[in-house]
Parts: C-alpha cells; structure tokens; sequence
C-alpha cells in the first residue's frame, strides 16, 4: 500500500510521505490544520488511491469512546423479555457495532477516518489508546475478543480547539496541512475547474489572498470557500475586469458572502473602504 495522490486531490510531497509513513509504522496519522483545508477529503482520497473501504466516525461533543466499539442496548432486551420476544435469548441482538468494530472486522484493509476527534471530551482519546494501539477489545457481554487481521489505516483529524493528551500523541504519526501557497491553490483550482480563464483565477487569487493577509481579520476563508466563490464567480459571468476594479466603494469582494463568513469581518471591510474614500 502507497499513497501517491489522485486525480482530485492535490498532495503535497509532504504530505505524501507522512500518509505512507503512517501506512508504514501501522500508526494513527494524525491530521492538523486550518478548517477547510482538506482534512477530512484527504481520507477518502486515500481510501480511493489504495482502492480500500472507507469507514467515517464523525465525532461530536456527546460522543463517547465505547460508542466507536459497541453499545449493548439493555432497555431495549428488557423490554422485549417483557413482550416474551424470543429474540433476548441470544444478547448479540442488542449489540450495536460501531466504527472500530465494523474496521477491526473488515475483510479487506480498510481506512478509518475518525473525523474532528478534538470535538469530544478530553477523556476521549485516552480512552480509545489500547484498542488503536492493539487493534483489539472485549466485548463483556458475550465474552468475546474482537481483533483486527488487517490492520485498518486509521486518519486522525483535528481543528486544534483543545489540547490532545501526550500519550495519545506518542502513538500517532502527525502531520499539519499548511495552507496552500499561490502555486499549489492554482493547481487546486484546476482540479475543480478545469479550462478556467488563465486572468480569472489570477484576479480571483489576488483578492482572496489580499482578503486572508488583511490584519484583523477574524476567520480568514479557506480552500473550499475559495472554490465556492470562484463557482459563484463563473455563474454570475463576473470577469476579471470587474475583479481588478479599485474602486474604494467596492472594496468589499462581490459575492463576498462566500469568503466572509461573520459580521465582524464584513464591517471590518466596511471601515476600510469608508477609511479608502476619505482619503480618497
């Protein structure tokens, strides 16, 4: 198994070599990086390169570690016992099988995306530490051992908004997606709009980049809100004469609700170009 990147995703070198040495030491890769940036793409990405089933957990805030195992449901057991269904003479019935157990039990090596795991409790990746580490657990209620034969390729995606703990960290490969710089969002955009305007995405870059370098911007737009306003563009028949406009009035990108995404940085905007006229 090797990554190589695909057709519809744009890996850099360094990001290929972390993918692979993770495949290599049988590790979680661990994926860090500004939202947006294709964290969570570059999972399934794998999965279609190394012809492989791919199996997602999105993780929330009520999320619980035992969920990506099993969860016995006993209320539901005593409810049927109630109703004299025969069913609660076999426990197996009331097992749900999560994420992991669906990887561990896979006939073919799979990859499991364990998507924002930063969104959970800070118990939770300690709790998952000896079933990624050996690739197996117990199951209590029907005395049982479920144990990984192909051990899954396991992607770790992280937003950053807590600290995850050190022994989580020492049993995972980490790599952090830097943002694309002008070269590499060129070829991203390629990918998803191919025989686009050579000017259009020079003018679409110019202004996007100007919009993320503006000091005391509060959430800078991302790869895909970039392709969402570049689809905007090519819909609306915005040309590039009209993108490379100064004027002070229209400071604020058009269509810019695709790149600003709160009021604060819009009437950041606001001030600017109202600071653009009086100077003016």
């Amino acid at each position: 198994m090797r990554f190589t990147g695909t057709a519809d995703y744009i890996a850099t070198d360094d990001l290929k070599i972390a993918v692979n040495a993770a495949i290599v030491l049988e590790r979680p890769l661990l994926v860090k990086g500004e939202p947006g940036t294709g964290k969570t793409v570059l999972a399934e990405e794998i999965a279609k390169a190394l012809n492989a089933p791919l199996l997602t957990w999105h993780i929330k805030s009520t999320t619980k570690a035992q969920q990506g195992l099993y969860e016995y449901d006993a209320v539901s057991r005593l409810r049927d016992s109630q109703l004299g269904d025969p069913r609660v003479s076999d426990i197996r019935n009331y097992i749900k099988r999560g994420k992991l157990w669906d990887a561990f039990a896979s006939d073919e090596r799979p990859v499991l995306l364990i998507d924002e795991i930063d969104k959970a409790d800070i118990e939770f990746p300690n709790d998952l530490l000896l079933e990624l580490d050996r690739m197996e657990f117990f199951v209590y209620e029907t005395g049982e051992t479920i144990r990984a034969e192909k051990r899954p390729v396991v992607i770790i995606t992280s937003n950053n908004e807590k600290e995850l703990p050190d022994a989580f960290l020492r049993r995972c490969f980490f790599h952090y997606i830097k943002f694309p710089d002008h070269e590499t969002m060129e070829a991203i955009v390629d990918v998803h709009f191919p025989g686009i305007k050579k000017r259009m995405v020079e003018e679409a870059l110019r202004i996007f980049f100007e919009v993320r370098d503006v000091p005391g911007i509060k959430k800078k737009p991302s790869t895909s809100e970039l392709l969402d306003w570049l689809k905007l563009l090519l819909n609306e028949d915005i040309t590039p004469e009209i993108l490379r406009e100064r004027d002070p009035k229209k400071i604020i990108p058009p269509l810019h609700g695709a790149l600003l995404k709160n009021e604060q940085d819009v009437h950041l905007f606001e001030r600017l170009a109202f600071i653009n006229r009086r100077g003016g």
